[in-house]
């Protein structure tokens, strides 16, 4: 019994040094939450970072998706009370049976990312819709899963974590581009449409692609899609009013977005500026840390 103990310990240990590692801001947005939600929340942002660098990590993009594969398998086994041997499955697993975590919102992640990792780097998405689609999957689902460790149900928080996490997955993604560029000179996650209208798409044997002949028509994009990711956090800070106070620590994600959005508007929607990797989100550590802190205290987001 100790050493069972011990190991789901050391997994749950394991799971907040990935999230700290991997996903510093949203680490820091954990440690605000109450203790009956961030046991929980550590485990799903865990598993959230070894979904979302599946394809990153990996050599070989086949090797990747064996991996999301495997988690997919794993999610089958941890509802089938069968024991994985990894310290992120043996935490999901703990955080499953205390919480009763819906499996569909765990397949739902682990879909997202398979479907997106099946998609040619040279298949645009069409639309920003297909992109806050994605972000509905990934982000907004870890969000629901956190509200439902933390036994809130309600309407409101439902619809205002749907916002924050579309505007988190979006901006997200517009942070990421420069590094799928450097990895496989496409900018895979710039909208078909988007993209033509300012300027960047070019028809190259019966395939579009993207050029950036033109730096301002790629931060015209991205002012663009920056643009659906504000009204995103508008619409949720609209419903603040009617998200139950103990639900708001859940919803602080939308403070590391708010902020990734003043960064780039900062550096006028260039999102190859060097200001952007630096600290968090562009901003210093403590000035970041003492903003969170506020808004936490104060109970917004």
């Amino acid at each position: 019994m100790k050493a069972a103990s011990s190991s789901l310990r050391a997994a749950f240990s394991h799971c907040v040094l990935q999230v700290r590692s991997y996903d510093y801001h949203h680490y820091l947005c954990l440690l605000e939450l109450p203790a009956n939600m961030r046991k929980a929340a550590f485990a799903l942002r865990a598993f959230n970072v070894e979904t979302a660098r599946a394809m990153d990590v990996a050599s070989d993009p086949k090797i990747g998706l064996m991996r999301l594969l495997w988690w997919q398998e794993a999610i089958d086994k941890i509802y089938a009370n069968k024991l994985i041997e990894h310290p992120t499955a043996q935490a999901l697993s703990s955080v499953i049976s205390e919480s009763k975590i819906s499996k569909a919102w765990l397949t739902r992640v682990v879909n997202a990312r398979i479907n997106d990792a099946n998609r040619d780097v040279i298949d645009l998405p069409e639309s920003i819709e297909e992109l806050e689609k994605y972000a509905e999957d990934t982000a907004s689902t870890l969000l629901y899963m956190t509200l439902q460790a933390g036994g809130i149900k309600s309407t409101a928080v439902d619809h205002a974590a749907s916002h924050v996490g579309k505007a988190s997955g979006l901006l997200l993604l517009l942070k990421s581009l420069p590094y799928h560029a450097s990895r496989n000179r496409h900018f895979s996650y710039i909208p078909a449409k988007v993209a033509a209208k300012h300027g960047l798409l070019v028809k190259e044997g019966g395939r579009s692609e993207i050029r950036l002949d033109s730096r301002e028509g790629l931060c015209d994009a991205v002012f663009e899609m920056a643009s659906v990711a504000n009204a995103h956090l508008v619409k949720a800070r609209e419903l603040a009013n009617s998200v139950p106070v103990e639900a708001r620590k859940a919803l602080l994600p939308a403070v590391p977005a708010q902020v990734l959005l003043d960064s780039l508007s900062k550096v006028q929607f260039d999102v190859f500026d060097s200001r952007l990797a630096r600290g968090v989100l562009g901003k210093p550590p403590l000035w970041f840390q003492l903003k969170l802190k506020w808004y936490s205290w104060r109970g917004i987001y």
